[in-house]
């Protein structure tokens, strides 16, 4: 097939200026489940500490499918149109601008949870009406596009290769919210040459996308980037102990039983805070003083050790559980009062990677394998110069323990 010209509806971007759609597209940016993206924010709390950060799912969305058409026109244009399909290409657009459909409230903060993938919620609405006679009217495969966004195995090249393009080190979901949430957060950390970096992709049916040795540096800028959003953003301390939390609440909750994972499926922002309101368990107050603007205050900070068990056994959010009711019950023995746990946030951020396995054209080798400074052993530095334990405590608390905080570390 030739490149997709034929969309004629605008929309305007702060980012990316014009988005061009037809009409068929732009009609499931106005189903229901669509319109729920309007009232989760991108970055969750994160608008506690950087104001403008107040950009949303959906805005995110728009923009993922405007790179993700302007990168598959590039390589239609390179030969990817030799196994594209016009119900493929419009089933990989119809999968960009719905990829996050299922995508929980709070950012990351029910990452960690005993819940559904919300890739895989997003694949279920899909399936079912009234989303799929909408998305089968752009033209796209209903089962198709719900397949590109969960990853779930297809044995046809171009379904895997449409996978391939949505998740990887230069997938439009990253190449957007690196550049939106730099933009609204007004720093300049994840500002990208998307143009630049979107004209040296090369198609691979096999592998989705392949570059030359040139566009290396593409590559690392994008990786520099996300390393320092997470410094500066995603992983900055009081928006981690923010979205602790909120953590805390729900997995209390549905520990309790006062909470149900079906709850939590489709809901908004404030739609949380509606279902805590119902429920009652002491542990939901962080979610409350969340609520109120109010971020617990961090006491004591260590680098995570992953040779360290203790560490190790905190990745555990059950065991967290326990060291924070230790820590409370400590509490209540050194300053003669009664604290419970709830006024107690021990973090520890997830793990994460800045490997890729990208593959060099000309090299003939895998990115990390490359010429590139991001080899396996610079890598090594990266994480761990990012993950701290921090512990953080409430208000109400936190007089009585600032003066403690030096013989917390060692429980850890």
């Amino acid at each position: 097939m030739t490149e997709l010209n034929d969309f004629s509806k605008p929309i305007r971007d702060p980012i990316w200026k014009h988005i061009w759609m037809n009409d068929e597209l732009y009609a499931l940016t106005k189903t229901a489940s669509f319109m729920r993206l309007y009232n989760i924010k991108q970055l969750g709390p994160t608008e506690l500490v950087y104001p403008g950060a107040s950009h949303t799912r959906a805005g995110h969305s728009i923009g993922v499918y405007n790179i993700a058409l302007k990168m598959l026109n590039l390589l239609l244009k390179k030969g990817a149109d030799s196994w594209v399909s016009k119900q493929g290409a419009m089933s990989f657009l119809a999968a960009a601008l719905l990829h996050d459909l299922g995508h929980f409230p709070f950012t990351h903060s029910l990452k960690e949870l005993r819940l559904k993938e919300h890739e895989d919620l997003t694949g279920e609405l899909i399936l079912k009406e009234p989303l799929s006679s909408a998305v089968a009217r752009t033209g796209a495969n209903t089962e198709q596009t719900a397949a590109i966004i969960t990853g779930n195995e297809k044995n046809d090249t171009e379904t895997v290769f449409f996978q391939k393009l949505l998740s990887g080190v230069l997938d439009p979901d990253k190449l957007d919210y690196l550049n939106r949430d730099a933009f609204y957060c007004g720093v300049p950390y994840g500002i990208q040459d998307t143009d630049f970096i979107l004209s040296q992709l090369i198609p691979d049916k096999k592998n989705g996308i392949k570059i030359e040795s040139k566009a290396i540096l593409s590559v690392e800028s994008i990786l520099f980037s996300k390393y320092l959003m997470y410094k500066s953003v995603y992983w900055h301390k009081d928006v981690r102990i923010a979205t602790a939390m909120m953590k805390k609440a729900i997995f209390t909750g549905i520990e309790k039983g006062r909470i149900y994972p079906e709850d939590l499926y489709h809901q908004d922002d404030e739609g949380i805070f509606r279902l805590l309101e119902k429920a009652d368990y002491p542990e939901k107050k962080p979610a409350e003083d969340l609520r109120l603007g109010k971020i617990y205050h961090i006491i004591a900070e260590k680098d995570f050790e992953s040779g360290n068990q203790k560490h190790i056994d905190l990745e555990d959010l059950n065991k967290r559980l326990m060291a924070e009711e230790a820590l409370a019950e400590y509490f209540s023995n050194q300053t003669k009062s009664r604290i419970g746990s709830e006024d107690i946030i021990i973090d520890i951020p997830e793990r994460i990677s800045f490997e890729s396995d990208l593959f060099i054209e000309d090299e003939q080798k895998v990115f990390s394998e490359s010429s590139t400074v991001f080899s396996k052993e610079f890598i090594k530095t990266l994480v761990p110069s990012l993950r701290k334990i921090r512990v953080a405590v409430s208000d109400k608390i936190y007089k009585k323990s600032i003066n403690l905080n030096q013989t917390i570390l060692p429980i850890f």
